[in-house]
């Protein structure tokens, strides 16, 4: 698909994108990047606890991961992240964390897991940062300078 002017639906601006992971794949090796931090060992088993699917599931979603360099496994092994997969998964956790405490603030809540969940795929890099230091001027609760992301 070529990109033009105009409007798209949803599947239409990821065509545009191509990106390599999928989002299924961002949401694997985010959990595998946490869990890797708080426990050390990932297994697929653990895994698909987690992640509230089937083994054969994330069996295939590790195998893809590691196709692509994100990941080393072994069948019936542990899941490792490559450093490729550890820049990714720390930049997967951010954009959670980001998300996750601005929609907290705006919403005077504790727990947005879901609403992240439903958006984290969605925004860039530019805009998780923009929302990094819009949360931040929130948090401070100082009024933020005019245009303070450009």
């Amino acid at each position: 698909m070529h990109k033009t002017e105009g409007f798209y639906t949803l599947k239409g601006y990821q065509l545009n994108e191509t990106p390599e992971l999928t989002t299924a794949m961002e949401d694997y090796l985010e959990m595998i990047c946490r869990t890797e931090k708080e426990k050390g060992a990932v297994r697929v088993r653990d895994l698909s606890a987690m992640l509230n699917v089937k083994p054969p599931s994330a069996t295939k979603m590790v195998q893809q991961l590691n196709q692509l360099g994100y990941v080393n496994s072994q069948k019936y092994g542990q899941i490792q992240l490559t450093d490729l997969g550890k820049a990714e998964g720390e930049y997967l956790l951010y954009r959670h964390d980001v998300i996750s405490q601005f929609l907290c603030i705006l919403n005077r809540s504790d727990n947005e897991l879901e609403q992240v969940e439903k958006i984290e795929h969605f925004l860039n890099r530019k805009t998780v940062e923009n929302l990094s230091k819009l949360t931040q001027c929130l948090r401070e609760k100082q009024k933020c300078p005019e245009r303070p992301f450009l």
